[in-house]
Order: C-alpha cells, then sequence, then structure tokens
C-alpha cells in the first residue's frame, strides 16, 4: 500500500505563506504610520500657539536670537528679540555673562532651556541657520526686502561694506553685509532693528514663496540648510504653518533691562529681576490668542502722567510700556499730584486694549473719555490711552 505524504513543499502551499508574510509586513508598516504623530500637530494639542528659536549662527556664534510666537488661526506672531548681552547667572556656565556665551559654550539645547527660564516658556522647536546658509536661502527666497536708512559706503579691517539706502531688495552677500556691519556711531538699538527687520523680511519672503517652496522636489533644497530639533518631516510641518504669518502684523519686542559692567563686559540685566520680560510675553501671547481680529492691529499710543510726588515715576513707567510694545507719546506730571489711585483713561472707547493694558500693571480703575469736538487739540487726538499713576502703584503694579 502506498502512503500518502502531505505536499508541504508545494507551490500553492509557499504562496500561501507568502501572502501570510506580506499581510504581516503591510500591517506593521501600517502601524508604525499610525503611532508616527506629527510634533507640530502633537505641541498644537496642548497648545494654540506654536513657539520656536530662530537662532542665525556665524562661526559658532549667535549673531540673532528671536523668540518667535505663532498662532494659526489668525496668521499673527509676535517676534522677541533675545538679545545677546542679557546678562544673568546662568546656571549652565557657572557664572555671570551673556547669555549668547552659553550657546556658544553649551550649544542650542542647553541655550533654549536658559532662555526658557528667562522667559517662563516652554519653546518645543528650534531653528538654526549659518549665516552662509542665510545667505544662500536669501538667493533661493529672491532677495530679503528690508529698510536701509542711509547709504553704506565703509570699509574696516580691509572688509569692505556696501549698502544702498532706501526701502530694498537684498541678495544674499549684501543681507550677510547688512547683518554683519557695525557702524561706531550707530547705537544698539539700530544693530538691534537690523536683525529685527531681517528674521521679518525672511517671514515674509517665505510667506510670497510658499507655492513653490513646499513642492516635493524643492523643499529637500531648503530643509538641508536649516538645522531643527524635529525630523524634515516635522520640519515642513512646521515652516509649512509659520510660512501662513501675516509679516506685516508682527509684534517686534525685545529683552528690556538696565546696563552694568561685569568683567570688562556692558551686559543688560532684564527689569524686575526678569519678572517684566516674563509679564510682557504673556500679555503678547494674550494678545495673539484675542478674539477680536481687528483689536490689535496697531501699536497704541499712551500718554503717561505722573500724579503723585515721586520723582521719576512717569518717565520709568514709560520705559515700562514701551517695553511692552506700547509708543508712549509723553511722560509729564498730572494736573495735580494728590491722585490717591491710579487711572486709565480709555480715549478711544476700545474696552479690550484697555483692559489689557490695566492687567499688565494691575490696574482696575478704568474710565473711558467722554470727548467734546471743541475741546479736542492735536495732541489728544494722537493718545488712545492715558495713564494716571496715583499713590497706590509702586513702579510697576497698582498695590
Amino acid at each position: 500500500m502506498t502512503k500518502y505524504k502531505p505536499q508541504f513543499g508545494s507551490s500553492k502551499h509557499i504562496i500561501f505563506l507568502l501572502l501570510i508574510i506580506a499581510i504581516l509586513a503591510v500591517s506593521v508598516v501600517l502601524l508604525i504610520f499610525a503611532l508616527k504623530t506629527n510634533p507640530v500637530d502633537e505641541v498644537l494639542r496642548s497648545d494654540q500657539v506654536i513657539k520656536l528659536l530662530f537662532v542665525i549662527e556665524n562661526d559658532g556664534e549667535a549673531i540673532s536670537t528671536m523668540l518667535m510666537a505663532y498662532y494659526p488661526v489668525s496668521h499673527r506672531g509676535a517676534l522677541i528679540d533675545i538679545l545677546g548681552n542679557t546678562g544673568a547667572i546662568y546656571a549652565s556656565l557657572g557664572r555671570v555673562d551673556r547669555i549668547d556665551a552659553v550657546y556658544k559654550e553649551k550649544g542650542i539645547d542647553v541655550y533654549r532651556a536658559e532662555i526658557e527660564k528667562l522667559t517662563g516658556m516652554t519653546i518645543p522647536f528650534t531653528l538654526e541657520i549659518g549665516l552662509r546658509e542665510f545667505s544662500e536661502l536669501t538667493d533661493f527666497l529672491g532677495g530679503l526686502r528690508v529698510f536701509v536708512p542711509y547709504p553704506v559706503d565703509d570699509r574696516i579691517d580691509g572688509v569692505p561694506y556696501l549698502l544702498p539706502s532706501g526701502s530694498v531688495t537684498l541678495d544674499g552677500d549684501k543681507i550677510r553685509t547688512y547683518l554683519l556691519y557695525e557702524n561706531k556711531e550707530a547705537s544698539a538699538a539700530d544693530r538691534q532693528d537690523r536683525l529685527q527687520n531681517t528674521v521679518v523680511a525672511f517671514l515674509a519672503a517665505l510667506n510670497k514663496g510658499r507655492s513653490d517652496i513646499f513642492k516635493k522636489k524643492v523643499f529637500p533644497v531648503y530643509a538641508s540648510r536649516i538645522r531643527a530639533n524635529i525630523d524634515n518631516d516635522g520640519l515642513y510641518s512646521l515652516l509649512e504653518k509659520i510660512s501662513m504669518i501675516d509679516a506685516e502684523r508682527l509684534f517686534p519686542q525685545a529683552v528690556t533691562g538696565s546696563l552694568r559692567a561685569v568683567d570688562g563686559q556692558t551686559l543688560l540685566f532684564p527689569y524686575y529681576d526678569g519678572q517684566l520680560i516674563k509679564d510682557v510675553l504673556k500679555q503678547t501671547v494674550s494678545a495673539l490668542l484675542s478674539e477680536t481680529e481687528v483689536v490689535h492691529s496697531r501699536i497704541y499710543v499712551l500718554a503717561v502722567q505722573n500724579g503723585t510726588t515721586v520723582q521719576g515715576l512717569a518717565k520709568n513707567t514709560a520705559a515700562l510700556m514701551q517695553s511692552a510694545g506700547y509708543d508712549v507719546l509723553s511722560a509729564a506730571n498730572a494736573d495735580t499730584n494728590d491722585y490717591e489711585k491710579t487711572v486709565i483713561i480709555d480715549h478711544i472707547g476700545n474696552a479690550e486694549i484697555a483692559k489689557n493694558i490695566g492687567d499688565f500693571i494691575r490696574c482696575t480703575n478704568i474710565k473711558t473719555a467722554e470727548i467734546k469736538e471743541e475741546d479736542v487739540s492735536e495732541a489728544d487726538t494722537l493718545v488712545d490711552f492715558t495713564i494716571v499713576l496715583g499713590k497706590d502703584f509702586d513702579g510697576r503694579y497698582v498695590r
């Protein structure tokens, strides 16, 4: 009798096994993709505002550091200049120094951690671009449009610096000159403006060129010149969202403080032990999230009046309000110096902005001015809000 032998090696069984293996392989791939999360979307689930650190560096030194806060819903954002000479006792260095020394010695991750302490904000994303790469990106974008207040024709240490004046579009080489040139007669504010203008122009160019930049074959050319703490897919998602920004409505701000000489360096120590910049950024984020789209569409003008006998209170408070992004037209004495309570006078009937100002100095005493046409002077028409400081104001808050 012939014994039956099962044909396990038959082609049908092999095909069946291969089919099972293929199904398992596809299932694993699909599972991997299902588990893979977009880091930008992940952040937006817990925080409506995207925060990132944008660093332009040259030979390992940060020449520009901007903290960007961006609200994708309204396409509005804020740009906070973290000045390189911002001073403090940095734990990562174990000494008092400039904050950009942290970047040079410890790198971007430790630098970000120190800026998070300074600002009181968690910053999920970092973007680093070398000056050479930034110059190349500028050319890819067709140049950056900036305002140059005066023509430059100078030579420093044998290096020529040439720039035209006016509102001009600068190519990669010129933008490098724009960033590096330091006129001895120019103020620190001039250089600060140039750095901010460059980043704003870069964001505007991203917005303008977004239809080409995010093509599959084009984007890797840009991505290869940017160092980020996320992979290329995450970078694509991040830049795609940021490229929607309305660059013309960015809130430009900077760390403010008092200058002091320490170990041969002039360092900027933030006001109120750093609490001011935290309060400013908190208010800025609240402004971005405002439901009223037009309420923060411009810079508001304040008049600050000292209604007390404390010398210099109006002037110091004017600097405080300027650091929060307001324009102060005047700082002077009030009609009398015996105001018991601080009052905010709203001249334009914008209750939300009046409340924001009040929140910043913890003042709830807000009044809307009754305007009589015959009593309005030219100066009055320029002022949106008047702050009259009372005895309950300690220089920072109403107590």
